[in-house]
């Protein structure tokens, strides 16, 4: 496991020393920090009119997948959330893969929640105020290309009319400085990431790439959502973090 989480840390930080030389240094240093782009939207007009009785599952993309894990692992009434690949084949559904920029597929969370506890429309709130930035086309902060897109998989007829309807309503108000640019993608399949990408905002608090980008929104979600926020995050696996 350390040596693929390894070649992980340094894929990513090399795509990131890529696309901040072919803009001259602009990209990174233009691009907004994590706690710049937070900021509370209000809940949407359209939600869900009859919660189900039993848990639901949301599909949610904006970057990197360990921030959106690890913010939707603070959510209070979120029973999972697995980092994994949605938008693409099954056969191309690896990180070395993935990371060209060429499969389809983007980072994504797949979300467990009780929507006795909390709506779906409630996540959508949460993934457009402190997740990630939904006017960033094909990126997210350092990161870029489609593997990082903002995007919202649906997994019924509900879900898609509920996230159309929000972005719309978010649009409209012109919450955002810029036209948001989340896509409505159904009818795709998720699949999860490998085990080391998994709780990983949690296991490495102290890693540079998390302290910069992913820690904030922990704070923004703490802040912005408190009757929301859970401060034991709920794992995909039994670990301790490192320091």
């Amino acid at each position: 496991m350390s040596g693929q989480w390894n070649r992980a840390i340094l894929r990513r930080a090399a795509m990131i020393l890529v696309a901040f030389l072919l803009a001259g240094g602009s990209a990174y240093l233009a691009s907004p920090s994590a706690a710049e782009t937070v900021r509370m939207v209000p809940p949407p007009a359209v939600d869900e009119t009859r919660p189900a009785n039993s848990a639901e599952v949301a599909v949610l993309a904006g970057g990197c997948f360990w921030g959106v894990q690890g913010v939707f692992q603070h959510v209070d009434g979120v029973a999972s959330a697995v980092s994994g690949y949605d938008g693409g084949a099954q056969d191309t559904a690896q990180y070395e893969t993935v990371s060209t920029g060429r499969t389809g597929h983007a980072e994504s969370v797949r979300i467990t929640f009780d929507p006795r506890r909390i709506s779906y429309g409630r996540l959508l709130q949460i993934y457009f105020s402190v997740a990630h930035d939904p006017t960033e086309l094909n990126r997210q902060g350092p990161d870029v290309g489609t593997q990082y897109r903002s995007a919202i998989f649906p997994q019924n007829a509900e879900q898609a009319r509920i996230g159309e309807a929000y972005i719309a309503q978010l649009d409209q108000a012109k919450v955002f400085p810029a036209t948001i640019v989340t896509k409505i993608e159904p009818g795709r399949e998720f699949y999860p990431a490998e085990a080391y990408h998994q709780d990983y905002l949690t296991l490495h608090p102290s890693q540079p790439y998390i302290a910069m980008n992913d820690l904030p929104k922990i704070e923004a979600l703490k802040r912005l959502f408190p009757d929301r926020y859970r401060a034991t995050p709920v794992l995909v696996a039994s670990a301790q973090p490192t320091r």
